[in-house]
Order: C-alpha cells, then sequence, then structure tokens
C-alpha cells in the first residue's frame, strides 16, 4: 500500500492531500473510492489513481479534515493511511516499497501454494476416463486449500465490496470460483459421486490470477522505478565547512548558508553556489544533457549533479524538501497520480461495468439452462463461470494510469517534467510551438559587438556614459553592455533618474547629462535624427544584431550593436518539431531585421517581432482564435503570461520553483531540443493510452459473447483475464524504451 500525504495552502483556503490506498484491485474500487471521496461535504475534488495506489483530493479544511477523508475511503471498504509531511520522500518511499515486498511475498506464498495443489487436480481432471476409489474426494482435499486459503484475499474482499453495497474484480472472481466450487461438492455428496465436477476449474481459475497479479505487480514496480531512480541520485553524505574545520554529515543535517568542500568524483549534494574553485559537471543525471557543464565562481550548481574535474566550495542555498530534486521528485509523484481526461470514458464505464456483468452472468445460466440446453447444468455452469471471470475490468483500470506513471517518469529521467495526464494529452494535440528568442533559442547572454559615436565623444567615453545608464537595467542587452566596460576597465558613475522604458529601451541622467538608450521609437519619441547612422544599423540587424541608438542631452551621440547567439542545438530542435508537422513562430521585442537574422538562422519561418512583454499573451490568444493548439516556450519568469495562456506552458530552466510553477511542463536544461522531446513524448504516451484501452475494451467485448455462448473454457477465461493486465502494463512499459532527439536515446 502506498502512504503519501502532502499538504498547500491554496486560494480561498484550500488544502491538498495525497492518500495511499490499499485494496483496490480493479477499477471499479477507483471509481467507487472516487465517488465516495467527491460526495463528501468539503470536498472540492478527488482522483483515485490505481496504478499508484493513492488518491488526491483537493478540500476545504474549514469543512472536513484528512482524518474525515481517511473514514470517508474506509467508509467504502478500502484502506487509506496518511503521513504527516514531515516525513521525508525517501522514508515515505522506503515504508511504501516495505509494505509492497511483504505483500509481494505473501503472494508469492500463495501462488506457490496454489500451484502445487492445483498441478494434481488438473492432471487427474485432464485424464480421460481417469477414476479410482474416493476420485472425487482427493479432489476436493487438494481444491479446498487452494479456494480458500490461496483464494482467501478474493473472498474477503468480495464479502467487503459487497457489505458495502458495491462489487468489483474480487466478486467475479469469488462468485465464479465459488460456483464452480460448490457445484462439485454438490456432485460429490448428494449424487453419490456421478455427477460432473468442476473442482479443476475453480484451482486454475484461481492460480492463473495469482499469477497474473504477480507478474503485473512485478511489472508495476518497474514502471515506478523512476522515481526511485531520483531518489538515487542524491548524495548521502557532505564535507561541510564550520567553524574552520571539515567534517562528513548526512546530507540531511546540512543547513542553508554551510560551506561545503566538493572533491573530484563526487556528487553536489544540495542545491548552492560555488564560492570558489572551478569544475566541470555532470548534469546528466537531472537533465539529461551529456556533456559537462563548466562552473566557476558565482555559478549556480544542483544538488546530485556529479562533479567531474575540479575541487570547489560551494555554499548552500536549498537543503531537504526545497533541492531542485526533492521538488522534482514531487512533481512527478503528483504527474503520476493525476488522470488524462481520454480516461472519463474508461471511469464512466467501470461505475457499472461489475453489476452489468454480473447480470450478464444471471441471463447466461437462464439462458443456458432453460433454452440452449435445458436442464443441464453443467454446460450452463460453465458458460455463467466463464462470463464472470474474463469480464474482469483489471486491464480497464490499469490502461491509463500506467502509460501516465511510464511516461512522466520518462520524461524525469530526460529533465522533462511533465505535470500529470492533463498537460500530455493537450500536448499530444498541440500544432504551433511558439519560441521566446532570448535567452530561449539563443543563449541569452549577448556581447558587444560594435560601437560607433557621433560628433565628438569619443568610443570610450561614450561606452563609459551608457554602461553607467544600464547599470540599473536587468535587461540582458543592458548588462552585456555593462559588462564590456567593466571588461575594459573603465570606471562607471552613478545614475540618477533611472527609468526603463517597456520595449523602447532606458533613461537615465550621468554626470549630469540626459542619456537615452533604445530602439529608434524611443528616439523617435524624443524628436532624435537617426539619418546619420540608419545604414550602418540596417546593415548590423541584417547580420542578425541588435542595434541600439544613444542620444545626449537631446543629440544623436553614436550607435551601439549587442549580439545574442543562436544555442547550438536551436536548428535541430525546430527542424525536429517541423518533421513532427507542428507549425513553428518565433516572438521577440527586436526589430524585425534582427528578429529574422535570428529566425533564419534557426529555420523558423514565422516571426512575430517588436512585440512589448505584456503583449505576447495577446499574440498567443490571436493564435488560438484562428483555431491553434498553442504551446509556448519560454524562462517561466518574464513570459508568464504568455506561457499561463498557451494550451501547454514551456519553461526552460534550472529546476527553480518558478520556473516549474508557471508551466505545465518544464525542460530542466536549457535545451530547445526538449521541446521536441517533449512533443514526442506526449504522441507516444496518448499513442500507449489509446493501444491500452482498445485492448481493454476489445477484450471484453469480444470476450464476454464467446464465453457466454460456451465457446470458452472458464479456464481459458482466467488465463486470457491475466493476460489483458499484463499487456497493458507491459505495453505502457515500451515508452521507456522511446527514442529521444537528445543523445539519440
Amino acid at each position: 500500500m502506498t502512504t503519501q500525504v502532502h499538504a498547500t495552502n491554496r486560494p480561498q483556503q484550500h488544502a491538498e492531500v495525497t492518500l495511499g490506498i490499499g485494496g483496490m484491485t480493479c477499477a471499479s474500487c477507483s471509481n467507487r473510492i472516487e465517488r465516495a471521496l467527491n460526495k463528501h461535504p468539503g470536498v472540492l475534488t478527488a482522483a483515485v489513481n490505481l496504478a499508484a495506489e493513492r488518491a488526491t483530493v483537493t478540500y476545504d479544511p474549514q469543512s472536513v479534515t484528512a482524518a474525515d477523508l481517511v473514514q470517508a475511503v474506509e467508509n467504502a471498504g478500502y484502506q487509506a493511511s496518511p503521513i504527516m509531511p514531515t516525513v521525508s520522500i525517501e522514508q515515505q518511499t522506503a515504508e511504501r516499497d516495505t509494505v509492497k515486498a511483504e505483500a509481494y511475498d505473501v503472494l508469492r506464498n500463495r501462488l506457490i501454494l496454489a500451484g502445487v495443489l492445483t498441478l494434481p487436480v488438473f492432471l487427474i481432471s485432464m485424464v480421460p476416463g481417469l477414476t479410482f476409489p474416493g476420485y472425487a474426494y482427493v479432489l476436493l482435499a487438494l481444491t479446498t486449500p487452494v479456494q480458500f486459503v490461496a483464494g482467501w484475499p478474493f473472498l474477503r474482499n468480495a464479502c467487503k465490496v459487497i457489505r458495502h453495497g458495491s462489487a468489483n474484480m474480487d466478486v467475479l472472481v469469488a462468485l465464479g470460483t465459488l460456483a464452480a466450487f460448490g457445484f462439485s461438492v454438490y456432485q460429490t455428496f448428494w449424487m453419490s459421486g456421478h455427477g460432473h465436477y468442476y473442482y479443476e476449474t475453480a484451482a486454475v481459475i484461481i492460480t492463473l490470477i495469482l499469477l497474473g497479479k504477480l507478474l503485473e505487480a512485478r511489472a508495476k514496480g518497474d514502471a515506478s522505478s523512476a522515481i526511485k531512480k531520483l531518489m538515487g541520485l542524491r548524495a548521502k553524505t557532505a564535507r561541510v565547512i564550520r567553524d574552520g574545520r571539515e567534517m562528513d554529515l548526512p546530507v540531511d543535517q546540512v543547513q542553508v548558508g554551510d560551506r561545503i568542500l566538493v572533491r573530484p568524483g563526487e556528487k553536489v549534494p544540495v542545491d548552492g553556489t560555488i564560492v570558489s574553485g572551478f569544475s566541470a559537471l555532470d548534469e546528466s543525471m537531472l537533465t539529461g544533457e551529456s556533456l559537462p557543464v563548466d562552473k566557476g565562481e558565482g555559478d549556480q550548481i544542483i544538488g546530485a549533479t556529479l562533479n567531474k574535474t575540479g575541487a570547489f566550495t560551494m555554499q548552500a542555498t536549498q537543503v531537504g524538501t526545497e533541492t531542485a530534486l526533492a521538488q522534482i521528485i514531487r512533481l512527478v509523484q503528483e504527474a503520476q497520480g493525476g488522470k488524462a481526461p481520454i480516461q472519463r470514458l474508461a471511469d464512466q464505464v467501470s461505475g457499472v461495468f461489475v453489476p452489468i456483468v454480473i447480470g450478464l452472468a444471471l441471463l447466461t445460466f437462464a439462458g443456458w439452462f432453460f433454452l440452449a440446453a435445458p436442464d443441464d447444468w453443467s454446460a450452463a455452469l460453465t458458460a455463467t463461470v466463464a462470463v464472470l471471470v474474463i469480464a474482469c475490468p483489471c486491464a480497464m483500470g490499469l490502461a491509463t494510469p500506467m502509460a501516465i506513471m511510464v511516461g512522466t517518469g520518462k520524461g524525469a529521467e530526460m529533465g522533462i517534467l511533465i505535470k500529470g495526464g492533463e498537460v500530455l494529452e493537450r500536448a499530444r494535440h498541440v500544432n504551433t510551438v511558439v519560441f521566446d528568442k532570448t535567452g530561449t533559442l539563443t543563449e541569452g547572454k549577448p556581447s558587444l559587438t560594435d560601437i560607433i559615436p557621433t560628433g565628438t565623444i569619443s568610443t570610450r567615453d561614450l561606452l563609459r556614459l551608457t554602461a553607467s545608464a544600464e547599470r540599473s537595467s536587468e535587461h540582458p542587452l543592458g548588462e552585456a553592455i555593462v559588462r564590456a566596460a567593466r571588461d575594459q576597465g573603465l570606471a562607471l558613475a552613478e545614475a540618477v533618474d533611472f527609468g526603463a522604458i517597456a520595449g523602447g529601451g532606458i533613461q537615465a541622467v550621468v554626470d549630469g547629462r540626459t542619456m537615452r538608450v533604445g530602439t529608434r521609437t524611443l528616439m523617435a519619441d524624443g524628436g532624435i535624427d537617426l539619418a546619420a547612422v540608419e545604414p550602418e544599423a540596417v546593415r548590423w540587424e541584417n547580420a542578425g544584431k541588435t542595434a541600439m541608438f544613444i542620444a545626449i542631452d537631446g543629440q544623436l551621440a553614436g550607435i551601439i550593436a549587442v549580439a545574442d547567439t543562436l544555442k547550438s542545438h536551436a536548428a535541430e530542435a525546430v527542424a525536429e518539431l517541423q518533421r513532427q508537422g507542428l507549425q513553428v513562430v518565433m516572438i521577440t521585442g527586436d526589430n524585425r531585421r534582427t528578429a529574422e537574422a535570428i529566425a533564419k538562422q534557426a529555420g523558423v519561418a514565422t516571426v512575430v517581432a517588436e512585440v512589448l512583454p505584456r503583449d505576447k499573451a495577446e499574440h498567443v490568444k490571436r493564435f488560438q482564435r484562428e483555431g491553434r493548439i498553442v504551446a509556448m516556450v519560454g524562462d517561466g519568469i518574464n513570459d508568464a503570461p504568455a506561457l499561463a495562456q498557451a494550451d501547454v506552458g514551456i519553461a526552460l530552466g534550472t529546476g527553480t520553483d518558478v520556473a516549474m510553477e508557471a508551466s505545465d511542463l518544464t525542460l530542466i536544461s536549457g535545451d530547445v531540443r526538449g521541446v521536441a522531446d517533449a512533443m514526442a513524448l506526449s504522441r507516444a504516451t496518448l499513442t500507449n493510452i489509446k493501444q491500452n484501452l482498445f485492448w481493454a475494451f476489445f477484450y471484453n467485448i469480444i470476450g464476454i459473447p464467446v464465453a457466454a455462448a460456451g465457446w470458452l473454457n472458464p479456464m481459458l477465461a482466467a488465463a486470457a483475464m491475466g493476460f489483458s493486465s499484463i499487456f497493458v502494463v507491459t505495453n505502457s512499459l515500451r515508452l521507456r524504451r522511446l527514442r529521444m532527439l537528445r543523445g539519440g536515446r
């Protein structure tokens, strides 16, 4: 049984809790628990995941408590056990794995008992003409432990759910096997040994279902391995420097502000910043990037990444549950517990499926006994048991959650964080991908390339004044100018009356002189003539550079160029998205010439240029009004309105809180090839879900009539039922072998 709880404050004092659920066996179980929770006063939404064995509930804490929700689940006939938020993810997982391992051992032992006893029952029953004194009593003695010891969980759970006015897979198994066993006992004691026996039917059904459950449990363990792999990445200890002494401490004892020494070959224990030293870090375990990344003083680093070369000292900034790795694990858990809208059909069917099957079984018995083979108990019972067993809705309940578990897990291994099945389904239908330019398609770290003064001012003085004015700017272009001035050793002055003009530039007073730095529009607003530098600006812009004009005291003083280089894999990512049939658009605040030059390098045909930051969301709306399903790709902070407006918001970042919370889908690295990988993964996952649902429905649509017609032996029905669940699980596991664009994986 999985156990987890996590509560967060939400708008209007809403809270969320995740409960581990025990005792579920099929889609009918999860559907019943979901209905019970959703009907409870104070519950806003509840979703139960059969594969993950947990329920996620959003509720009003003023009206209901977590204990009330646990009681509601127990009143429905199942178990629920929350864990306090203070329990670490590792401890939660260890407890869950212990419970699952114990349950697996019990299941295996029941299967061994059933197999050892069923084999002679089957062989004795299948040999034509074989009879001997006490024949029926031997079969009874061998089958009874199978029915009531190995098969006890089915009987116990069936009684429990019937007592609560419901029905599930266990009810079907119990009815089928008890019918076969009970009729055989009747034949043994009241027909003087002259009747037909179905002991082998009851024994083989229970054995095959136990085998299917065992294989299913093993496969489900493989499906949830992504979280275990992520937790296995974490360092166990850290070499902390306190009071001038080095000491090795468990990573859980590291505190914010601690200085930590990381040597070559060691894992970075927590998130932090390098304060001294230089090294290359392998971040592939979190980002999917195969090449090490150079890091030096002032650079941020992520816990669980591997230090490859030099030693360095870092300062811890995020520890415990606040680290990027812990947040990633939490997001993956939440995603794996979510539902895709495509699952609604299966939920609706499963809610009434078992009662309908029981009704069909009764009709089958009546049809055979009164019409097809009058008074033939044997034929009527065989067909009825086959209908009950073949119809177990296990595959139906596993079809969607198993694919989502594997798909989101595969994404996490590649540094793609997907917020659940609903996002996967929306991403599947995306036909337009809109990229922000700066920091998304480009490196986002532009550098100064050219500066030309006009009039009598020198190049160095013009750069000093311009950089001084830009010191208060947070725009990457302004930072590039400041960085270039400092690299030349220029002493920058303090700027006063600084003001940023959105989409236009900046203005400030430096050394008593009024500075304006920015676009043509900014200059035009000040009545400044640009004719003297316009040809040079056009030439720079055609080369993909951003030209900025400089005015001092209302007069044109010069022109400066800054270039932001295209990311190394941007063109490859755009080409792959286009190969997938998606339209790619680039949106930027740059002037059209510069934007089109960058777009040409990236292979983007459609460019929306000279867009103010606040207007990006409006352009996304325009695409949506045209009937497009839009994915917006940005940094998760500056582009937050556009990310929120898009059908799917994709943030590029390093796993920060803001980036992950602002988007539907987060790429931990800045590699835009992850966008193409995410689109491919969403399509593959939805295709997998459809395959699973097709098989689950097809299996029942075909299997029930065949069984009712008497063409299916109940033992074969049990084997088919077990195979259907195993097929759904193993088909979902195929997603783990999906080839991704990055690294050819």
